[in-house]
């Protein structure tokens, strides 16, 4: 899984104008940021442990949810368009569910 994730990392640079979109599933929760490779910075972020996103859990009805919470916070930080870094996730499941729910919250991954 690490040498997977590191595979994938190396060819995914966040910048300002397309930060990348980083997800994270752990056994109970669901984080997701937006960072700036170039400067070091978390421009936005989202988790299920915050207060807006209220008893969420890691799985794909959670994923939708965080989903659609993190397309919110991209237009409110100014993000239009991202690169999508899954974490040595397989891209199907809660993960796939994710990123189609930030879609269609008006994000382009």
């Amino acid at each position: 899984m690490k040498r997977r994730r590191w595979r994938i990392r190396k060819k995914i640079v966040g910048t300002v104008e397309r930060p990348r979109m980083s997800v994270r599933f752990t056994n109970k929760n669901i984080y997701v940021q937006f960072i700036d490779d170039d400067a070091g910075n978390t421009i936005a972020s989202v988790s299920t442990r915050a207060k807006s996103a209220n008893g969420l859990a890691a799985n794909a009805a959670g994923a939708v949810e965080i989903g659609k919470l993190a397309g919110e916070a991209a237009k409110s930080a100014g993000i239009e368009t991202a690169v999508f870094d899954r974490s040595g996730a397989r891209f199907h499941g809660k993960v796939k569910a994710l990123a189609e729910a930030a879609r269609e919250a008006g994000l382009k991954l």
